[in-house]
């Protein structure tokens, strides 16, 4: 059995996999019609946090490209080397004010060491999120995100995700789209592979839910 903190393999996904769909037919249905989720990643530290709160409120094709038209002006791309530029060089590349902002915070956190992720990846997940939401830029959404794709802890779940609560209400035939408290509750069930059953919602979200149920 996975402990919190262990990250995920392609062996543990396809075994947490076998327990979902055991436990819940809604989940059963999204493999057998359309397969297996990828495993989506992002990658740990600066860069992975960056890229996910890039990818705050907007579609994942322009967080993708604004993160590559960065990469190309940074390079490397570190804390550091991010502070080095000013808003005018960072919104030709796409950032908006906001993100410029968000993005300096978290740089200046760890190159004023009040922030060590590397550190922070080792320990649990209610002191990580301590330390994170200190962060003005820094949700909980984009803790869950960074917990789940970039530390791939099995059971982080990202309540909030619009794709998350779109695909369960299309699933469902929902008129109306469960609140984050209430998905919250829901997901009790799947535990502790809450990151799994994301997922392969994600799955079903980017397949539109092809072969409706109903």
């Amino acid at each position: 059995m996975l402990t919190p903190n262990q990250p995920l393999t392609e062996i543990a996904i396809a075994q947490a996999i076998q327990e979902l769909t055991k436990c819940d037919e809604d989940l059963a249905y999204i493999i057998e019609t359309h397969g297996y989720p990828p495993n989506w990643e992002r990658e740990k530290g600066f860069i992975g946090l960056v890229r996910i709160i890039l990818g705050q409120q907007v579609s994942v094709a322009a967080a993708n490209s604004i993160y590559n038209r960065l990469q190309s002006l940074i390079i490397p791309l570190s804390p550091e080397n991010f502070l080095k530029f000013d808003d005018a060089q960072l919104q030709a590349v796409g950032l908006s004010r906001q993100k410029i902002l968000y993005i300096r915070n978290l740089a200046n956190a760890i190159t004023n060491r009040e922030l060590n992720l590397d550190e922070l990846e080792r320990t649990d997940e209610a002191i990580l999120r301590q330390e994170l939401i200190k962060i003005k830029g820094i949700g909980e959404w984009t803790i869950d995100i960074y917990l789940m794709m970039s530390l791939q802890r099995p059971d982080a779940f990202p309540k909030g995700d619009l794709g998350v609560i779109i695909a369960y209400q299309k699933l469902k035939n929902l008129p109306t789209r469960t609140t984050p408290k209430e998905l919250e509750i829901i997901a009790e069930k799947w535990r502790p592979f809450r990151a799994i059953a994301t997922r392969i919602l994600w799955h079903y979200y980017l397949n539109q839910g092809v072969g409706n149920k109903s």
